[in-house]
């Protein structure tokens, strides 16, 4: 049984257990209302049912909540902790002046990138002329 199989038997069983009818139309109107992410269709929950196709790691932990397992319940460990650290590369890293800048520096910075484009660019300008007095 491949991996995509053994996610639609292990959904089909907890979906029951938990007492949902294992039915995409179900599927889609309850974890919709669950997940934060852009909402999914009917075809897509009736692949997940019929073992054609795998969610992503983001709608996998989203079925674990709502049915209160872990996601190795729902595929394999093995999977689970390959997907896990595919997501984990993906994370943005800081930008090299987060790591670097104190918390009232950050503070400042995450300011500045709120202000209007105007605003921004007077700033710039004022922040420039001041290295440029200091350097010289």
């Amino acid at each position: 049984m491949n991996e995509k199989q053994l996610f639609s038997k292990k959904l089909k069983a907890l979906l029951i257990e938990r007492g949902y009818d294992p039915k995409a139309s179900v599927l889609e109107r309850e974890f919709n209302l669950r997940h934060y992410g852009k909402p999914i269709g009917l075809h897509a929950f009736a692949h997940w049912l019929r073992g054609e196709t795998l969610p992503t790691l983001a709608r996998l932990k989203t079925l674990s909540e709502w049915l209160n397992v872990p996601v190795s319940d729902l595929v394999s460990e093995e999977l689970a902790y390959k997907l896990d650290r595919v997501e984990k590369e993906k994370a943005p890293s800081k930008h090299i002046w987060e790591e670097a800048a104190s918390y009232q520096d950050q503070t400042v910075i995450k300011l500045f990138l709120n202000l209007p484009s105007e605003q921004k660019r007077v700033v710039r300008e004022v922040i420039m002329a001041m290295d440029k007095a200091y350097r010289t």
